[in-house]
C-alpha cells in the first residue's frame, strides 16, 4: 500500500483521536487572526510575569517590553514557520491560550504551548501534549521542542517522556521519539 495512504489514515486516525479527548473538555482549535493580537500579547505577558516582577520597570515599561518581545518572536514564527500550524486554543469556545505546531516529514515540532493562568494546572496542557504524543505514534515521527530552563512545565514534558538532548544555553532542546 502506498506510504502516503497510509500516513493520511494515521493522521485520520490521531484526528478523531482528538476530537473525543477535547469534545468532553470542551477544548477546541482555531487559526489565530490578527483580532488575536491583543489576546496573544496577555497570553505572552502571562508567561513572563514572574521574570517582570523582579524587574523596577514601571508598568508602561513593562507592556513596551512585553510587546517588543512578542512582535519579535511573532515575526520570527510567522517568518521561519510558514508552514506551521498557529492556533488559538479554546475552552468552552472561549480564548485560553495558544498551540504552535510545525510537522516535517521526520518531527513534530510544538513551537509553543501556552495557556492562560486560570487554565494552567488543571490537565489542558496535558491532553493537548497527549494528543501530540499520539500523533507521533502514529506517525512515526519524533517531538520535540525548546523548554526554558525555569519553565514551571519542564517537569510536566519530563513526566511525559522527553528527554533533554541539547542545552543553548537558555533553553533546553528536548525530544521524545515515536516508540517510547
Amino acid at each position: 500500500m502506498n506510504s502516503k495512504i497510509i500516513k493520511l489514515r494515521k493522521y485520520k486516525t490521531f484526528l478523531l483521536y482528538l476530537y473525543s479527548i477535547f469534545i468532553t473538555m470542551n477544548i477546541s482549535f482555531r487559526t489565530i487572526n490578527p483580532d488575536d493580537l491583543p489576546f496573544l500579547i496577555k497570553l505572552y505577558r502571562s508567561t513572563r510575569e514572574e521574570e517582570l516582577s523582579l524587574t523596577a520597570m514601571s508598568e508602561e515599561e513593562k507592556q513596551r517590553f512585553i510587546e517588543f518581545q512578542f512582535n519579535a518572536q511573532h515575526a520570527h514564527y510567522t517568518n521561519a514557520y510558514k508552514d506551521a500550524e498557529f492556533n488559538l486554543v479554546l475552552i468552552n469556545n472561549k480564548p485560553a491560550g495558544r498551540l504552535y505546531v510545525w510537522r516535517t516529514e521526520s518531527q513534530i515540532r510544538i513551537m509553543d504551548i501556552a495557556l492562560l493562568p486560570e487554565h494552567r494546572g488543571k490537565g489542558t496542557g496535558t491532553k493537548l501534549l497527549q494528543a501530540l504524543i499520539n500523533e507521533s505514534k502514529e506517525t512515526e515521527k519524533k517531538l520535540n521542542i525548546h523548554v526554558e530552563y525555569y519553565n514551571p512545565a519542564l517537569r510536566l514534558y519530563q513526566r511525559l517522556g522527553f528527554k533533554k538532548t541539547d542545552d543553548t544555553g537558555v533553553y533546553y532542546f528536548m525530544e521524545r521519539m515515536p516508540d517510547q
